[in-house]
């Protein structure tokens, strides 16, 4: 069997949410940093990857994927995690739970994104921190609404973590990093707790990983 190898950087939120899944499914692997801040992505090497120039790109199964949706799709087919309800109504519900971070907010949120919106302005510190308050917060409310539909207990819609809170940690992590308060947001907050204790997310934590 070939050696499955993660190409991310620790902090990059689409490469958070495989470190999760890869933990849930207990699927060792093998991690290699492409760092964003130095321009690593855009090497020949990285595009030669991914022509997107992104991460995080997976080698499993002697196939190499990219776009983190799309590789915890495959992850929940080959490795039976159960990320999504089976019953049709529930699972449209989930996807669009775990679509709104991973679809509205991550992209725009992006670093090159913000970077190139920061870079015309006055202060480009400053103007990084508002675009990111800008779209963080007003996503993770309607986020909140949006949990409204299931019975937590204690992950966003069950007893076992699935889509929406792999996708939904990464996020408060940027929240916390740009200084986007949520606290009084209770069902996200509940969720975080819930995750922060378990096994497989807190062994892909961005604080976990880094220079390791």
């Amino acid at each position: 069997m070939s050696e499955t190898v993660l190409y991310d950087y620790w902090r990059s939120s689409a490469s958070y949410r495989l470190r999760i899944a890869l933990n849930l499914a207990g699927i060792p692997y093998r991690a290699v940093s492409v760092d964003l801040v130095k321009g690593e992505q855009r090497s020949p090497e990285h595009l030669a990857r991914n022509p997107q120039g992104l991460v995080p790109v997976l080698e499993i199964d002697g196939l190499r994927l990219t776009q983190s949706l799309a590789i915890l799709d495959y992850l929940d087919q080959t490795h039976k995690m159960d990320l999504l309800p089976k019953d049709p109504a529930l699972r449209v519900q989930a996807q669009a739970l775990a679509q709104s971070i991973a679809v509205d907010i991550h992209p725009v949120c992006n670093l090159g994104v913000v970077a190139y919106a920061a870079s015309t302005a006055a202060d480009p510190s400053a103007a990084r921190e508002a675009w990111m308050a800008r779209f963080i917060r007003p996503g993770l409310e309607a986020f909140e609404s949006l949990v409204e539909a299931f019975e937590q207990q204690p992950y966003c819609i069950g007893a076992m973590p699935g889509l929406g809170d792999i996708c939904l940690m990464p996020q408060l992590y940027n929240a916390r990093r740009w200084g986007v308060d949520f606290a009084d947001l209770p069902r996200i907050v509940a969720v975080e707790a819930a995750c922060a204790q378990h096994p497989a997310f807190a062994a892909a934590h961005p604080d976990a990983v880094h220079n390791t």
